[in-house]
């Protein structure tokens, strides 16, 4: 049996060496994409973490100003 050319197996290979590489671009951008994300979830929760910090000491700057405003009305009756 003489050779065929172009061998198909050969093509067939070739084609599925592409289909990998095509494959792999796209797995290599999913990840990209998903580190990207988590990158950006990650800030949303640092920020959100900030945002409850200065909520908590906003209530105690309004705490220590309500003190000191009675102390001053405390005072200033009884002068």
């Amino acid at each position: 049996m003489a050779p065929t050319f172009p061998n198909p197996y050969v093509s067939r290979k070739l084609n599925n060496i592409d289909q990998v590489q095509i494959m792999k671009r796209k797995r290599e951008d999913w990840s990209r994409l998903y580190h990207k994300m988590l990158k950006g979830l990650e800030t949303m929760i640092n920020i959100q973490r900030l945002v409850k910090d200065i909520k908590k000491l906003a209530k105690e700057a309004n705490t220590m100003i309500t003190e000191v405003e009675r102390s001053v009305l405390t005072a200033s009756i009884n002068n």
